[in-house]
């Protein structure tokens, strides 16, 4: 720690007192990395980087680094092992361990899955609906005859580091299963095909594929989907179930790679659709169910930020498009149509209300929609076009899709949630308005959403545009006491307020948990995303401190006890905001971040990396976009400030955000940082981005990640 740099900062002393001294004791040195500088050049910008070598994988010297780091972590953390293990504790103490979810009735069977308490994974499952009875109990659990297990993901992941289930898709007759697992973390999947009545394996030929897959109506025949060398779904072929891979029929590729394709059929069973989407362009072909051979036609042919989604209602085609309507519109056009000239709009664009889903009920035509911010449902009767609201409880909720596979029913099934309101599932008729309330998320040991509090603020960015938060604490807390304030802003993707057990532990602890809504994000419509994107991006970090800064002049917080946390492109807001602001934050959790945003969008050969120039612009073409991708590029940027505490993590198998990302950024911030603050680094050897699986393991990395800032902020201390 340089003394002599930090004489002049009175904020750097207050930062040096504040801080928990027990983090500053660990028994170990942290790794220091060896540098081999590499230096390129464009746009006539030379930039460095001394651990290029860091991304190879299979060098005994990478891997014995990311061991040395996680040793470290694990050593730093050793104080605050009680309160982790406590957490963790009280997370796994309050989730019911046996449990099944609402069944889903469709060909007259209820489907569902259930967790058994010691198990790690879930097991599916089914019933015979019994004529005359009613599907559903009163506690909505399954009212058929015995249970069928379809797939017990405990026995296939027996033996396995890390399990995931990526198809999951039974044979229109109900007679087959097509299911796929992944058993590294890379997202690439193994297809096995099983007779339901028998448990016989009849396929398992397939290994290496994407997830995605449907089932043609012949009941022998399904779509599976392909990736290329940098695991972008690209192909859609037929398999035959039983016959060689090699006798497969291609029935589409994308050649640009920019686009992702997947694959589905339509609920009413007429059509399969192969989509293909970039960040901002979509187009969709269809084949009869039926006749799966049959040449792919194309709905409406791609235009450059033409969006359109697909469903299909009777003897028409369903679309929800932002063609002349930026917030989006729905249309219908008959389905033996290809083009514009036949369509017709039915629900006109609204610039204050963003269209993100439609679905199709036989009197109805249901809507999922974003406004002021907040999600909500509203429905439009087919006979004469009436359009009313499903209103909810709470003006600050979460509402959502749920499972309402009977394209003739008239109920409709969909989620709630608040960040005081545990995850419900519920259903609405909407024709009679009757509610009923399924299921809600039980919390034991009892929960009371009266001791807990969620409001809607508003901080000001520095251009004075409005920025909104939401957040959730315990009555009970004190003025100025700890807080977490969470980013993401990228994609149009809505961190939307809900519900957390987890997060429990910390509020009872007397934390603020704030959601930061900056722009980047969808929650404020199309246009919140596009002031946040390309060479404005930069406001969303802006967008971040000012939320950081209404916290603290509001005296939710204060410096030394605000956290901040974000994963992936959040990781990157999270790195970019403390090169811009670090004495606002006493910690600071980054998981999976993608910190070496330029290098990464510099190298069209990494996975993920020309799809998602539509989303950060392509530095290598404009030098608008390397300009301001340089400026706030956290690996770029890193440089002499007061940086909190750090606990990064990373996943050895991420195809997404390669680990070297955080691994590279944790040792520029520990080289550079004017203060002795810990900077961490744990990866998963055994994962990709989605971090461990197995829900014991996903609860003690969040433990583990919650004690850290438990203790980072306030010290390894009991719960009040």
């Amino acid at each position: 720690m340089n003394l002599a740099r930090m004489s002049d900062s009175h904020d750097l002393a207050v930062s040096l007192v504040c801080y928990p001294r027990w983090m500053l004791s660990s028994p170990i040195e942290p790794p220091n990395a060896k540098r081999i500088p590499q230096s390129s050049e464009i746009w006539g910008d030379t930039r460095q980087d001394d651990y290029g070598w860091m991304t190879d994988k299979s060098s005994p010297a990478v891997l014995d680094h990311l061991r040395s780091e996680n040793r470290y972590t694990e050593a730093v953390l050793e104080p605050l092992s009680e309160t982790i293990e406590d957490i963790y504790s009280e997370i796994r103490g309050r989730i019911k361990e046996t449990d099944l979810s609402v069944p889903i009735e469709e060909d007259g069977w209820l489907y569902y899955s259930r967790s058994v308490e010691g198990y790690s994974y879930g097991i599916h499952c089914r019933q015979p609906v019994i004529p005359g009875q009613p599907a559903l109990t009163e506690t909505a659990e399954p009212n058929g005859g015995p249970e069928q297990i379809l797939l017990d993901e405990n026995i296939e992941a027996d033996g396995h580091d890390f399990f995931e289930l990526g198809v999951f898709d039974v044979s229109p007759d109900n007679n087959l299963l097509l299911w796929g697992k992944d058993t590294t973390g890379d997202e690439k999947y193994s297809l096995q095909v099983r007779s339901i009545e028998t448990g016989e394996v009849l396929d398992e030929s397939l290994a290496g594929v994407s997830a995605g897959s449907t089932w043609a109506l012949d009941n022998q025949s399904f779509c599976y989907v392909r990736q290329d060398e940098t695991n972008r779904p690209y192909q859609v072929w037929l398999h035959r179930v039983g016959e060689d891979p090699s006798e497969d029929v291609l029935l589409f590729e994308e050649p640009d790679q920019r686009f992702f394709v997947g694959v589905g059929r339509d609920k009413d069973d007429s059509y399969i659709y192969i989509g293909s989407s970039s960040r901002i362009t979509d187009e969709v072909r269809v084949i009869p169910a039926a006749e799966p051979l049959t040449e792919p036609r194309v709905l409406l042919e791609r235009t450059e930020g033409v969006e359109y989604s697909v469903c299909h209602y009777k003897n028409e085609f369903v679309l929800v498009t932002n063609l002349d309507a930026p917030s989006f519109r729905v249309v219908t056009m008959p389905d033996s149509s290809s083009g514009l000239e036949e369509w017709k709009t039915i629900v006109a664009h609204d610039p204050d209300v963003t269209i993100r889903d439609a679905d199709v009920l036989s009197d109805f035509l249901v809507l999922f929609e974003r406004a002021e911010g907040i999600t909500r449902i509203r429905t439009r009767r087919w006979t004469d076009g009436s359009i009313s609201t499903v209103k909810q409880p709470e003006p600050v909720s979460t509402v959502w899709p749920g499972a309402n596979v009977d394209p003739d029913s008239s109920v409709l099934r969909y989620g709630y949630t608040s960040m005081v309101t545990p995850s419900s599932v519920l259903e609405v008729d909407l024709n009679s308005g009757e509610r009923r309330l399924l299921k809600q998320q039980e919390v034991v040991g009892g929960y009371d959403s009266s001791q807990y509090e969620t409001r809607r603020l508003w901080a000001q960015a520095e251009d004075g545009v409005g920025v909104p938060l939401s957040v959730v604490w315990k009555k009970d807390r004190p003025t100025q006491g700890p807080g977490v304030l969470y980013g993401y802003g990228a994609y149009e993707a809505s961190i939307d307020p809900g519900f957390s057990v987890a997060r429990l532990s910390l509020l009872d602890r007397g934390f603020v948990f704030a959601i930061a809504h900056v722009r980047g994000g969808g929650e404020l419509g199309r246009q919140w995303h596009l002031d946040g994107k390309y060479e404005k991006k930069v406001t969303t970090f802006s967008d971040a401190v000012a939320c950081a800064k209404k916290l603290i002049e509001d005296e939710w917080t204060t410096p030394d006890k605000l956290a901040i946390r974000g994963g992936s492109a959040g990781g990157l807001l999270v790195g970019a905001v403390l090169n811009q602001a670090p004495e606002l934050f006493g910690a600071a959790v980054a998981e999976v971040p993608f910190v070496d945003t330029l290098s990464t969008m510099l190298d069209a050969s990494l996975p993920l990396t020309v799809t998602e120039w539509e989303e950060w612009g392509n530095p290598a073409d404009s030098e608008e976009i390397y300009r301001a991708m340089r400026a706030y590029s956290p690996v770029d940027n890193v440089s002499d400030r007061p940086y909190p505490t750090v606990y990064a993590t990373a996943g050895l198998n991420d195809t997404r955000v390669s680990y070297w990302e955080p691994a590279k950024w944790v040792q520029l911030v520990r080289r550079t940082s004017t203060i002795a603050n810990p900077v961490l680094l744990w990866t998963d050897m055994d994962a990709g981005h989605q971090g461990p699986s197995g829900r014991y393991e996903v609860w003690r990395q969040e433990a583990r990640t919650l004690g850290f800032i438990v203790g980072a902020v306030s010290g390894p201390k009991e719960k009040s």
